[in-house]
C-alpha cells in the first residue's frame, strides 16, 4: 500500500468575499506524479501554500507524513540579493551535502590517523553514503548546473536576470533531498530546450511530484494523475492529460444528463409541494427532503466555458508589413542583422529561440516601440496591431473589471451580432461577481486574461502575442486557440508552449543568436524532428572523422580492404570491450555495496578510472576498424 505524504480533508478557502474551493479532499502518495488543474482565480497557488503549511484554510485539515521534506518552487521565487549562487544551492538543509561533508571529514581523519575510532567513523560515513545513494550526487549536481548554465558559484543573486533567477530556483529544488517536489508553473520563463530537458528529467526520475502547469505536452509526458478543481470541489483522474481530457468530457456529459433528469422530476415534485396541506406526515416529510435534493441538482448550472471569440476584425489591405535590411544590437550583443521579410495576409508565424536571443526586441521593433539601428519597417495603411505583451497591463487598482472593458466598448461587434461588454466578459469566464471586482483583487492569471480581452477588443488585424500562455488556465488556452484558428489576419506568436505552437503556426522564425534568423516552414514538432535528424547526422559524421592520432601518412583516396590482421583485431576488440564493460559494471556494484574497506575502495576507484580510459580507446579503435571493414 502506498505511503500517504499529504492528506487534505474538507478544505475550504475564500479570498475576501470570493470563495475559492469548498470541502476539498485530496491525497498525495509516495511515488505519484500529480498535476493540479483549475481555472484562473480558483485558488491553485493558495492550495499549494496550504499543503506546504505556509497558509491555513478557513476550515478543514491537512496532515503530513512525519518528517516529510517538501521542496516548493513558487511562481515567483524570493532570494536574498546579497546571497551567492553557492549559498542558495548548497544550503544547510540539504541532507546530501551534510552526508558528503561527514564522509570527507571521516576519510580525512582516517588518512591522518588509522585507529579503531577513525575506522568506525569512516564505516558509518560510508554506510550513510550508501543508504542515501550519494556517490553519484556530484555528477547529478554537475549535470543540472551545467544545463541551467549556473557555473559561476560566487555570482550574486542581485546580478541575475528574471530568467536566471527562475533557473536558480529550479536547480536548487532539483538538487535538494526532498521527499516531495511541489512546482508552481515550473515552465514559465524557461526556453523550449530547457523545458524539454526538465520534462525528460522529471519523467525519468523516481520521485514524488505535485505540479501546476498549463503545458499540455509536459503534463502528458510527466504526470500519472490529474486533480481538477471545478465548481469549488475536486475530481481525480488516474492518468495523464490526454486521459483527463477524455474522462472530463464523459463526466460533464453524465452531469448534464443528471441535471436534465432532475429538472423533469422537479416540475412534478414542485406541483405536489404546492398542493400539499400544511400538516405533514412522516412519509410526506421524506418526500419533501427528497424534493430539496432534486431542486439542488436541477438548479445547477455548468459554467459555460465555450467562449465566442469571433470579434469583428478590422479591414486589411494588400500592403501589410515589410522589413528591409532590419538590424538591431545592444552594445556588442547582436540580435537582428539584415533581416528581410514581407508579411502576407493570414500568415501564422511562431517565434522560437533561446532566452536573450532577441525575440521580444523583434516584436518591439515591429510595433515601433523601439527603433532599429538600420533598415526600414514599412507598415500598411490599414494594418492595425494588437500587441499582447509579457509585461501585462498597468491599470488603477480601484477600477472594476466591467468599467475597464466599457471604456473600450459598451457594445462589441461580433460580425453577425452585437453583445454587451458584460456578455463578452462572461464568455471569457468572468462571472458576474468577478466583473464587479476591483482590478487589484484579480489573480495573476485573471489579470493576464483581462489583458487578452482588451487586446482582442481593439479589433486588430495583425495580432502579436508574446508568451500568451504564461499564467493562463488550460480552459482559456483552449478557447484562445479556437479563436486564433478562425482569425483571418496576420499572427505572430512568441511562446515556449509547444502544443500551442503546433496547433497555430504555419512556419517559424528561428532566432539562432548573433542576429541570425531562419525562416522554417512547418510547426514546432516538424522543426524538432529536423533537429534530431541533423544531430544524428552530425554524430555519425563526428564518429567517422575520429581517428587515433598517428604519424602523418600519405593520404590514400582509394578505398582498401581490411587486412587479415585488422579483421582479427576487429573481432578481438569486440570481445575485449564486452569484457571491460562487464568488469566496470562489477566494480561499480562493489563501490555501491558499502562492504569495502577504505584502502580497497581507493584502489578499486583507480581501477574504475583506468577501465573508463581503456574503454574509450578501444571504442575509438573499433570505430576506425569498422570504417575500413564496412
Amino acid at each position: 500500500m502506498a505511503v500517504s505524504y499529504i492528506i487534505a480533508e474538507n478544505l475550504t478557502k475564500s479570498w475576501g468575499d470570493k470563495p475559492l474551493f469548498q470541502n476539498l479532499n485530496l491525497r498525495i502518495n509516495e511515488g505519484q506524479k500529480t498535476a493540479l488543474i483549475a481555472q484562473n482565480g480558483t485558488g491553485k497557488s493558495s492550495l499549494l501554500n496550504i499543503l506546504c503549511g505556509l497558509d491555513i484554510p478557513d476550515s478543514g485539515s491537512v496532515r503530513q507524513k512525519e518528517n516529510l521534506r517538501i521542496a516548493y518552487l513558487r511562481q515567483e521565487s524570493v532570494f536574498e540579493d546579497n546571497a551567492s549562487i553557492n549559498e542558495v544551492l548548497f544550503h544547510a538543509d540539504n541532507r546530501y551535502i551534510e552526508i558528503i561533508k561527514e564522509y570527507q571529514k571521516a576519510l580525512k581523519n582516517y588518512e591522518k590517523e588509522i585507529n579503531t575510532e577513525s575506522q568506525q567513523q569512516l564505516d558509518a560515513a560510508i554506510q550513510a553514503m550508501d543508504h542515501a545513494e550519494a556517490w553519484d550526487y556530484e555528477i547529478k549536481v554537475k549535470e543540472i548546473l551545467e544545463k541551467f548554465e549556473l557555473t559561476n558559484y560566487e555570482q550574486k543573486v542581485e546580478t541575475l536576470s528574471g530568467g536566471q533567477r527562475k533557473k536558480l530556483a529550479m536547480a536548487s529544488i532539483l538538487i535538494d533531498d526532498a521527499d516531495l517536489l511541489i512546482l508552481d508553473e515550473p515552465t514559465n520563463h524557461l526556453d523550449i530546450e530547457m523545458i524539454e530537458w526538465l520534462e525528460n528529467y522529471l519523467s525519468k526520475q523516481k520521485m514524488s511530484l505535485l505540479l501546476v502547469t498549463h503545458d499540455r505536452y509536459f503534463l502528458d509526458a510527466v504526470c500519472t494523475e490529474i486533480i481538477e478543481i471545478d465548481q469549488q470541489t475536486s475530481f481525480i483522474y488516474r492518468g495523464n492529460y490526454s486521459y483527463f481530457v477524455q474522462k472530463k468530457a464523459e463526466r460533464e456529459a453524465n452531469q448534464i444528463a443528471e441535471i436534465e433528469k432532475a429538472k423533469n422530476r422537479y416540475h412534478t415534485e414542485l406541483d405536489w409541494m404546492r398542493r400539499q396541506p400544511k400538516a405533514r406526515t412522516h412519509k410526506s416529510k421524506a418526500r419533501i427532503d427528497s424534493f430539496y435534493e432534486i431542486e439542488k441538482v436541477a438548479k445547477q448550472r455548468l459554467e459555460q466555458k465555450q467562449l465566442d471569440f469571433n470579434v469583428k476584425m478590422s479591414r486589411q489591405g494588400r500592403k501589410i508589413l515589410e522589413l528591409k535590411k532590419l538590424s538591431k544590437s545592444f552594445g556588442d550583443l547582436k540580435l537582428i542583422e539584415n533581416f528581410d521579410y514581407i508579411f502576407k495576409r493570414g500568415e501564422r508565424i511562431g517565434v522560437v529561440g533561446d532566452n536573450g536571443s532577441g525575440k521580444t526586441t523583434f516584436l518591439n521593433l515591429l510595433t515601433q516601440k523601439i527603433r532599429p539601428d538600420s533598415g526600414e519597417i514599412i507598415t500598411g495603411e490599414t494594418t492595425r496591431f494588437g500587441y499582447f505583451t509579457q509585461s501585462g497591463i498597468q491599470l488603477q487598482d480601484d477600477i472594476r473589471v466591467l468599467e475597464i472593458v466599457k471604456e473600450i466598448a459598451d457594445q462589441i461587434d461580433m460580425g453577425h451580432s452585437t453583445i454587451s461588454a458584460a456578455q463578452f466578459l462572461f464568455h471569457f469566464g468572468f462571472s458576474h461577481n468577478l466583473q464587479h471586482s476591483f482590478f487589484s483583487s484579480l489573480s495573476g492569471g485573471e489579470k493576464r486574461k483581462l489583458h487578452l480581452v482588451i487586446t482582442l477588443l481593439k479589433n486588430p488585424n495583425f495580432l502579436i502575442l508574446d508568451e500568451p500562455t504564461n499564467d493562463l488556465d488550460l480552459f482559456t488556452l483552449g478557447r484562445l486557440e479556437e479563436f486564433l484558428l478562425d482569425f483571418k489576419g496576420c499572427l505572430i506568436i512568441v511562446s515556449h508552449d509547444r502544443y500551442f505552437l503546433d496547433r497555430l503556426a504555419d512556419h517559424l522564425f528561428i532566432f539562432n543568436g548573433q542576429g541570425n534568423i531562419k525562416d522554417f516552414v512547418g510547426n514546432y514538432s516538424d522543426y524538432r524532428e529536423m533537429q534530431d535528424i541533423e544531430a544524428s547526422e552530425e554524430k555519425k559524421a563526428e564518429k567517422a572523422n575520429r581517428k587515433i592520432e598517428a604519424p602523418t601518412k600519405t593520404i590514400v583516396n582509394k578505398p582498401r580492404k581490411a587486412s587479415y590482421n585488422e579483421q582479427k583485431e576487429y573481432e578481438a576488440i569486440e570481445l575485449e570491450i564486452a569484457q571491460l564493460e562487464e568488469e566496470k559494471e562489477d566494480i561499480l556494484e562493489q563501490m555501491n555495496s558499502g562492504e569495502l574497506k577504505p584502502e580497497a575502495l581507493q584502489s578499486i576507484s583507480k581501477r574504475f578510472e583506468q577501465l573508463s580510459q581503456e574503454l574509450e580507446n578501444k571504442e575509438l579503435r573499433w570505430l576506425e576498424l569498422s570504417e575500413i571493414i564496412s
